[in-house]
């Protein structure tokens, strides 16, 4: 935590020397239809908001089918994952209170000692390397912010939250019971009979396909940055056939990757 904190000062440092009068904030906590979001950066011009998710790591990394892992092979979570959904929420944020300028977002590698490789050169990060030519295109004549953009500016501050008393607290997903949920009675006691999931307590009976798919979406608001696989869901809703979690992701999600490194995004997005 304190590394990638002396990162974003660092990448807060280098937006704060920038020579237009740009509006930048940092370290935002906003909340979206009771879903929370963390935002490294953002710098607000006339156009588009550009979001910057800043990452301090270091040492050599590489991508293979969507999938990131240290050079030793080990899988770390994929930046972009947790880019793409700040970037989702912050529109729809902003658009609820009636703006749609465009956003960009960015995943920002601060450190020099970082190498990626294998990348492909649409990905939407900046590598060190990269990075000063990056910030060059703000030094050029930008319009000075007018009252739409302050007004945009005003609404994110006023609904940051304080991080102390938002934020779940600490859970591990190796100390969390698993199982579907009881969809009335809340119940972990459910069994698998027929195509149906029913409760051993309340007797509520739910279609599995609709079971397992609210199941999932558990499952992403507890560990958004974790993907999505068979295996792991297969884990997490216990009481079905692994077949069926397959053909419910297949069904319902859109598949990423190949082989081993098979993952599923939602469809809409």
């Amino acid at each position: 935590m304190e590394k990638g904190h002396e990162g974003e000062q660092k990448f807060a440092a280098l937006l704060e020397s920038l020579s237009n009068n740009f509006i930048i904030l940092h370290d935002l906590l906003l909340v979206h239809d009771s879903t929370i979001f963390q935002i490294d950066a953002l710098l607000i011009t006339h156009k588009t908001i550009y979001l910057f998710e800043v990452k301090n790591y270091e040492g050599e990394f590489y991508i293979e089918s969507d999938i990131w892992y240290t050079l030793s092979g080990k899988e770390i979570k994929n930046p972009l994952l947790q880019l793409n959904r700040c970037v989702s929420l912050l529109r729809q944020f902003l658009q609820k209170s009636g703006f749609k300028l465009p956003i960009k977002g960015k995943v920002i590698f601060i450190n020099p000692e970082f190498t990626l490789y294998q990348a492909p050169p649409q990905l939407t990060i900046v590598l060190p390397s990269q990075l000063n030519r990056f910030l060059s295109q703000f030094n050029g004549n930008f319009p000075t912010p007018g009252k739409s953009l302050k007004k945009i500016a005003d609404i994110i501050v006023a609904n940051h939250v304080n991080e102390a008393s938002h934020r779940p607290s600490h859970y591990d997903y190796d100390q969390l019971k698993k199982g579907i949920v009881c969809k009335q009675c809340k119940s972990l006691s459910t069994s698998y009979i027929r195509r149906l999931v029913v409760c051993d307590d309340c007797n509520y009976e739910e279609d599995v396909d609709s079971s397992v798919k609210r199941s999932i979406k558990e499952f992403q608001l507890l560990f958004p940055q974790e993907n999505i696989t068979t295996s792991i869901i297969h884990e997490w809703c216990r009481v079905t056939p692994l077949k069926l979690i397959r053909r419910v992701l297949v069904r319902y999600f859109t598949m990423k990757g190949q082989g081993k490194n098979i993952y599923y995004v939602d469809s809409n997005r």
